[in-house]
């Protein structure tokens, strides 16, 4: 059914043709009404992925490997789909592709993943084109394990295979490579940003022309990665959430939000493309947890045309931001 790769038959089949790169036709929300994102999953049975542990993987032979494999990526690719959908019928415009679509795929010394991933290309590409037909702009914010500026090599090397792995699903989905599409990061390992910023040029373009890099919590405040943002020419997304919880404030009302609003913008080309995270604590401002539903919109975030919502209750919470008051 295939070619062989050492002693195993793999799947192969043809790679797909690589869409253009430029800027994609896209349009904005329409003034004082930002399209807000679901965040992978729903919280009903609606959109759900598939997954197998690295232990039950491993304990299969090399012929039950790839099957187990073809079956749920196809699988996935089809719930991919019906993601589309979902959005679609609810007037979701934006859509944060799960980076746990394709278990196994950046597993080291193992190509069983990515053989039969090329074999599937073409139900991934009609996946991808399911959101482009729809209107639907697609991100994807990959494990916060990923530290490209880690002090160690076998970290850096680990998280350099994984995030051009991630990039190659979404050039296989026929993405754009830019900011539309966008690939984004935390800052990684703290007090290294000038390592960060001496990286990122040297990227693979499938990486670095949609990176974006985003404020956390603990290592690195907006005003930490801004410099790096500026020199590399990578957006900012800004979370005032975790501004909040970093900079130890009373809440997201605080006048810096909004000074953060609109530098994180100027790094935004064009900057009607800028994408904000939106979240609350479940017990107030500083608790890291993310409510069910979203109780307080920042009015920093007023004019902000893309708003990711990071909320436990998911599909619920955009329904509740968007409900007619």
């Amino acid at each position: 059914m295939g070619t062989r790769l050492g002693q195993r038959p793999v799947l192969l089949g043809p790679l797909p043709r690589r869409r253009q790169t430029g800027p994609p036709v896209t349009t904005t929300p329409n003034a004082g009404s930002p399209a807000y994102g679901l965040v992978c999953l729903t919280s009903g049975p609606e959109v759900r992925f598939r997954t197998i542990t690295l232990t039950r993987y491993r304990a299969l032979t090399p012929t039950a490997r790839e099957g187990t494999l073809l079956d749920l990526y196809a699988d996935n690719i089809a719930r991919l789909r019906a993601a589309a959908t979902f959005c679609q019928e609810r007037g979701i415009r934006l859509y944060r592709l799960s980076s746990s679509l394709f278990p196994m795929l950046d597993l080291a010394g193992d190509d069983t993943g990515a053989a039969v991933l090329t074999h599937l290309a073409p139900q991934l590409t009609r996946a991808g084109q399911a959101f482009t037909d729809a209107g639907i702009r697609v991100l994807m914010h990959p494990e916060q394990f990923i530290v490209l500026n880690s002090d160690r090599p076998e970290v850096r090397e680990n998280s350099l295979r994984a995030i051009t792995t991630h990039a190659h699903v979404m050039d296989s989905l026929g993405l754009s490579r830019t900011p539309w599409n966008l690939l984004l990061l935390h800052g990684g390992k703290g007090g290294r940003a000038a390592e960060l910023r001496d990286l990122i040029p040297d990227l693979p373009d499938a990486v670095r022309l949609r990176l974006g890099l985003e404020n956390d919590e603990r290592a690195y405040s907006p005003r930490d990665l801004l410099p790096v943002c500026e020199a590399t020419g990578t957006p900012l997304v800004f979370d005032a959430h975790h501004h909040v919880i970093h900079d130890r404030l009373p809440d997201q009302e605080h006048p810096s939000v909004r000074e953060w609003v609109l530098s994180a913008r100027r790094t935004w080309t064009p900057p009607d493309w800028q994408v904000v995270h939106l979240s609350n604590g479940i017990d107030g401002p500083q608790d890291r947890r993310h409510s069910h539903l979203i109780t307080h919109l920042p009015s920093a975030y007023h004019d902000v045309p893309w708003i990711e919502v990071e909320a436990k209750g998911k599909e619920e919470a955009l329904a509740a931001l968007t409900a007619p008051t």
